[in-house]
């Protein structure tokens, strides 16, 4: 499943529940970030285990574009999570809906 730009901006502004990762590396995430804990795809295999207690929470994962971010709801599936969601077009989406104007 996944969720736009726009659905995340509401979800952020309002405060809700889930669970917000970066899968990008620590550059990009350095450079502009929406607030989401970072887990770079390369290192989720092996971090899995530091989420697990989220398995049946909402979770959005995302990334620049969206291709890894799409690999990370693919292991965080496989691994027994309930409910990943992928932001569509990442950042790149964001930058181009919202400019760099961090939500909240």
């Amino acid at each position: 499943m996944d969720i736009s730009v726009q659905e995340l901006k509401t979800k952020l502004e309002n405060k809700e529940d889930f669970v917000l990762i970066d899968v990008r590396e620590p550059h990009e995430h350095e450079e502009f970030n929406v607030g989401g804990s970072l887990y770079p795809v390369g290192d989720l295999p092996n971090k899995v285990d530091q989420l697990s207690d989220q398995k049946e929470a909402e979770v959005v994962v995302y990334c620049r574009s969206g291709g890894r971010s799409g690999m990370a709801q693919t292991i965080l599936q496989g691994a027994g999570f309930k409910n990943v969601r992928n932001l569509t077009g990442g950042m790149l989406a964001w930058v181009d809906t919202f400019g760099t104007t961090k939500p909240g």
